[in-house]
């Protein structure tokens, strides 16, 4: 079975769309996407995703299913160090990374950080799990411990329109990896297309194995470029 995960294009936040680039990404994107086989399509319910896949999914005349917790990984924490509430996700390097627990696969979300949120930052990533979980069962692999069993081996290719936290929380549940290790180790560049095949290596047992990345070979192709939204270069001057 295949899972390929696809950024939005280039966000217009203030209207949850996409900016003219982005739709420029988003079409050189379905050019890409239309010679897929594809079973299934998925997608979050914000505007800058459905917006994404739609122009795909129009020149196919598919559509796409819905799920409200395929939105972006939501939840605000207060950041003790600054006093400054901001995405549970979003955090400089001497915020986090001495917090041994934030590196725990499985008890990242209960860590006195994350619990200053006024949101259920451990609920909503059980949401993220189960949400994923039910989807691949579809297909007859399910979950067992942290690994997949299956009845019938399936070449099943899905495409699930989302956001950058999100993906990484999805696959930090299908690869077994800590979920703040991927948001703040790796980047997503907008409709970057990453991609999860399983490996089936004894019958009826299944792991996931990611094969691409963040890849943008359609954005090369067509001339344009990479956008950096999302991804912080710069050096902060001021206070954060």
């Amino acid at each position: 079975m295949r899972i390929i995960f696809v950024r939005h294009g280039d966000p217009d936040y203030s209207i949850d769309s996409l900016t003219e680039k982005g739709w420029r990404e988003a079409e050189l994107l379905a050019d890409r996407i239309v010679n897929w086989d594809v079973t299934d399509f998925y997608c979050s319910p914000l505007g800058r995703a459905k917006d994404t896949a739609s122009c795909t999914l129009k020149r196919i005349n598919r559509t796409a299913e819905v799920f409200p917790w395929l939105r972006e990984f939501k939840g605000r924490v207060h950041n003790p160090f600054n006093d400054f509430d901001g995405i549970c996700w979003d955090f400089l390097p001497a915020h986090w990374t001495d917090i041994e627990q934030m590196y725990d696969k499985d008890n990242w979300a209960k860590t006195d950080l994350m619990l200053t949120s006024k949101d259920d930052i451990h609920a909503e990533w059980t949401s993220v799990c189960e949400g994923i979980d039910s989807i691949i069962a579809r297909y007859g692999y399910v979950r067992k411990g942290r690994y997949y069993t299956c009845t019938e081996h399936s070449d099943a290719t899905i495409v699930i329109f989302c956001h950058l936290g999100v993906t990484m929380a999805m696959m930090a549940h299908l690869l077994g990896i800590s979920a703040p290790a991927l948001w703040h180790g790796f980047f997503l560049a907008p409709t970057s297309v990453t991609v999860l095949d399983t490996e089936e290596r004894v019958s009826g047992e299944a792991y996931f194995r990611c094969q691409v990345m963040g890849d943008t070979m359609h954005l090369a192709k067509g001339g344009e470029d990479i956008s950096a939204s999302g991804f912080f270069a710069e050096t902060i001057k001021e206070k954060w």
